[in-house]
């Protein structure tokens, strides 16, 4: 297999068969990164394939997939931290050597290390074609709102930073608290990181905005809040969830007007950050309180759809319901193919690096709970998959503090907050 030089850590090749990794480890090479999806066409060797086969030659190895209209800054990012962790040079492919390189010289760009009007001739020089990156960068440039993801690994959440680049402001979505369940212990690296990026930035939040109460880790709207002043903000339809949990909960004190929070939004309703104008799209299914926020050309989704390739989120929670999440999807899928939508979770199928940003086009064509099926073929798939799945573990922890707007329990006598766990209520 012949590879191509880039520089002294990187080469770039085109699809290599399980021969060419024992050259690869023998040219001097550390590492492998596989930019190529499965599938793309028969024969391929695949992602569980070729880790074997730079297992057997002694080489790292990373699995960054990507499609070349479809690459996000994620992509890039997780190539580049392929290339960091290597302990020596690497060889990047695909199917012909593109769609890695094109990784590489987009992170060279939003670094600073590479002009973007130098980037398609770089790419001749090797003997590569970069029009799709210089396309990358041309929308990139036009694109309003700015968004900046935050991925929590433990409970695979995805937190945002939506900005308006003209004025600066910005609105922080679905913010995690730290919660350890095996301690007790609570923290807030995770908002204090947010919090960094916006000071880093010179942003002024304008809101803290949850799409619904989560139900597998904690709400950091509340500390945010108390950083910031910044309003906090939920679908208006959280009464409904509070009232039902405040029964399971056992918990007459309970507030259930949904005063926890400064506005509650309901469908149609609009709003702006800085200059950008924002609407509120009410989206059930995964809960009886979820919304959509779209913002200019984004649309935050949290859990209805995912990317592509991981499907659809579940239904099962107390007043969940399929046939809500399709009519939901449908909505979302009604946005201008270009629209972006951002997910609130990845699970990276197939040991794939994390990825949370999908275009309305790319749904309609590759998310298999969407693409050629009907409403009945939806909520049969989506309600037998649900069989299939174990209730979030700290989902009892979590609906407690997050039907409060991220509120711990209240401090006990002795100084100590205690959670309160429902046996055999679900």
């Amino acid at each position: 297999m012949t590879s191509v030089k880039v520089n002294e850590l990187l080469s770039v090749a085109g699809q290599p068969d399980a021969a060419a990794f024992a050259a690869f480890a023998a040219d001097g090479f550390a590492a492998v990164i596989n930019a190529r999806s499965d599938g793309e066409e028969p024969g391929q060797p695949g992602n569980t394939a070729e880790k074997a086969s730079a297992a057997a030659a002694g080489l790292a190895y990373s699995f960054v997939p990507v499609k070349g209209t479809e690459i996000t800054e994620a992509d890039i990012r997780a190539f580049q931290a392929a290339m960091a962790e290597a302990k020596g040079p690497v060889v990047a492919h695909c199917k012909s050597g593109t769609r890695a390189l094109t990784l590489h010289v987009l992170g060279e760009v939003l670094d600073g290390r590479m002009k973007p009007g130098d980037v398609e001739a770089f790419g001749q020089n090797l003997g590569f074609d970069l029009a799709g990156a210089r396309r990358f960068l041309e929308k990139r440039a036009g694109q309003a709102p700015h968004v900046k993801a935050f991925f929590e690994p433990r409970t695979c959440s995805v937190q945002y930073v939506v900005s308006d680049p003209a004025t600066k402001r910005c609105a922080i979505i679905d913010p995690v608290l730290d919660f350890d369940e095996m301690s007790g212990a609570t923290a807030t690296a995770n908002a204090d990181a947010i919090l960094a990026h916006i000071e880093s930035e010179g942003l002024t939040v304008e809101w803290i905005l949850d799409t619904h109460p989560h139900a597998d880790h904690f709400s950091a709207a509340h500390y945010l809040h108390e950083k910031t002043g910044a309003p906090t903000a939920i679908g208006i339809h959280v009464t409904d969830v509070q009232k039902l949990w405040k029964e399971i909960y056992n918990w007459p004190a309970l507030k259930t007007d949904g005063s926890q929070w400064d506005r509650l939004f309901a469908d149609g309703d609009t709003f702006e950050i800085g200059a950008l104008k924002a609407r509120v799209m009410f989206s059930p299914g995964h809960t009886l309180a979820s919304i959509t926020y779209v913002i200019g050309d984004a649309a935050f989704v949290h859990d209805t759809v995912f990317t592509p390739d991981s499907g659809t989120a579940r239904t099962d929670f107390l007043g969940g319901s399929a046939a809500a999440l399709w009519q939901s999807i449908q909505a979302i899928l009604s946005l201008p193919e270009e629209t972006r939508l951002f997910s609130g979770h990845d699970y990276q199928p197939g040991g794939r690096h994390p990825r949370w940003e999908s275009t309305v086009a790319a749904q309609k064509r590759a998310n298999p709970h969407i693409a050629g099926i009907d409403e009945a073929a939806f909520v049969a798939l989506r309600q037998a998959r649900d069989r299939t799945l174990p209730k979030p573990k700290l989902m009892l922890h979590a609906l407690q503090v997050n039907i409060r707007g991220g509120r711990l329990p209240d401090p006990e006598e002795n100084g100590r907050r205690y959670l309160k766990i429902p046996l055999d209520a679900l």
